[in-house]
């Protein structure tokens, strides 16, 4: 079986922690174990996110003069290569030693008159108290919105159309790898109008989500999985009715609402791919990995059926 996984961004730093390599390389320990053993039975695509990471970077390229400074796509290729190396590393370290893997460098194609580029909503970097967050909106030039109690810079998010670099991926997926690709949403790139095929970056970053859910659907995947620190789809979220979701279809949940910061995307992924290709996508926790595809943990979303829930 074919499955893509998406990792979340608890994968790699989890909220509040110092965001050093030494972290993320622990925490992609843990998430190489659960990935490992999926591995050992399955065709694997991984795509992981990088919001905190590129922020980071941002960060750092702040000390520089602002021409010096380098633009959020780039920012985003220097991510994939060091979050997938670290990714191919610890597997390495867990599955035998002639199982090849390959990071790829992945370019996404976005339209330049998308409605995302008008209403900045990607969150990107390290969490702020409010006051602080307001004062380098004011001396960077950033829009910042509320993360939960905190407050985080935002960025444009334009949705995915096209990957550049889809014919290399089945290349490697049919001779035995193990491909990491599409970090962070990929890289995001467009056409610029009125010139031949001229590709330009862009100052924004792409749903990982839903660029993994394109990315799924073009490999015709048996299954997308996207892992978060949630153990499941709960409706009623954080109320006294508050139930966990174990299987379900787009249109049973169709009316129920999802927070966008968080859950909304991974649901809205989730059902695109279960409409648009009859298979399973899922939503459940990092632990759970291989629980989830034998449907006994997470929420599996199918193309058709009535709303079931855990327990």
């Amino acid at each position: 079986m074919r499955v893509v996984v998406a990792l979340g961004g608890n994968a790699l730093l989890k909220r509040g922690e110092p965001m050093t390599a030494e972290v993320q390389r622990g925490n992609v320990k843990v998430a190489a174990k659960a990935l490992a053993g999926v591995a050992k039975n399955h065709q694997l695509v991984i795509s992981h996110g990088n919001g905190p990471q590129v922020g980071l970077l941002a960060l750092q390229g702040a000390a520089y003069k602002p021409d010096e400074a380098y633009p959020l796509d780039v920012l985003g290729a220097q991510t994939e290569g060091s979050i997938g190396y670290m990714i191919e590393q610890e597997l390495g370290n867990l599955l035998p030693i002639e199982i090849p893997f390959a990071t790829l460098l992945t370019m996404v194609e976005v339209d330049p008159d998308d409605p995302g580029f008008k209403n900045p909503t990607k969150f990107v970097g390290p969490v702020y108290e409010k006051a602080e967050a307001d004062r380098l909106a004011a001396e960077k030039g950033w829009v910042v919105k509320a993360d939960g109690n905190k407050w985080r810079r935002v960025v444009p998010s334009p949705l995915p159309k096209r990957i550049f670099e889809i014919r290399p991926v089945k290349w490697l997926l049919e001779h035995g790898t193990i491909v990491i690709c599409g970090g962070g949403g990929g890289i995001p790139t467009m056409y610029v109008k009125g010139a031949n095929r001229q590709l330009v970056g862009v100052e924004a970053v792409i749903d990982k989500d839903l660029c993994s859910e394109l990315l799924a659907r073009e490999l015709e995947a048996d299954m997308y999985i996207m892992l978060t620190d949630a153990d499941s789809v709960y409706i009623d979220w954080g109320k006294p009715t508050q139930k966990s979701i174990r299987r379900t279809s787009p249109a049973a949940l169709k009316g129920i609402s999802f927070a966008a910061g968080s859950m909304g995307p991974k649901v809205d992924a989730a059902c695109r791919f279960a409409s648009m290709t009859g298979k399973p996508a899922a939503i459940g926790a990092l632990a759970d990995l291989e629980a989830i595809i034998a449907g006994k943990a997470g929420t599996t979303i199918r193309p058709e059926g009535a709303m079931e829930y855990a327990g």
